[in-house]
């Protein structure tokens, strides 16, 4: 199978779909007030760094990063599409999620999900998220939890462990395909 992560504007059809089906699932668990994610409009006008992964060339995910300054980097819109799930995308989306946000400077990723997401929840813990309190803008919600992990500087990251930049070589031009 053929895998491919690109920054892209998420008003593009393939990322439009993604999103929505993402929307589509959330607002089947979670009132408005629960419901945090970024719309494709506000991911254009805050420039959020947006990715595609796709499978075969058929859209399967998307994840993108809301950089605050060299404090931390915010993932948002992480999804993956159900029948691409359980072959590792997710990883590969939060991998390339943390590459980005270290070739900024930032070491310190944070999140937001839902309760009930609990595949992200085991995906997230796994990959060694913490749960954390709320941070700004987030509010105690009994649907809702936060997590946050610190990533190792990319001149750090251990021999022999891959890091997504190694892995996936991203072009340095964040809008051409990563092979």
């Amino acid at each position: 199978m053929n895998i491919v992560i690109t920054a892209e504007r998420p008003d593009t059809p393939d990322a439009l779909l993604l999103i929505n089906a993402l929307q589509a699932h959330l607002e089947s668990f979670y009132p408005p007030e629960s419901r945090h994610g970024f719309s494709v409009e506000r991911l254009l006008q805050e420039n959020v760094p947006f990715f595609v992964l796709r499978a075969d060339g058929q859209p399967a995910g998307c994840g993108a990063i809301k950089l605050f300054g060299r404090e931390y980097g915010e993932l948002k819109r992480m999804f993956v599409r159900p029948q691409f799930r359980g072959a590792g995308f997710g990883k590969l989306i939060i991998d390339h999620l943390a590459a980005h946000a270290r070739a900024n400077g930032i070491t310190l990723l944070r999140l937001e999900t839902g309760i009930h997401q609990h595949a992200a929840i085991r995906l997230y813990e796994r990959e060694g998220f913490c749960r954390i309190p709320p941070f700004p803008p987030y509010f105690v919600d009994p649907l809702s939890r936060c997590y946050e992990k610190k990533s190792l500087p990319a001149e750090t990251d251990p021999p022999g462990r891959p890091t997504s930049n190694r892995l996936r070589s991203p072009p340095s031009n964040p809008l051409s395909p990563i092979k």
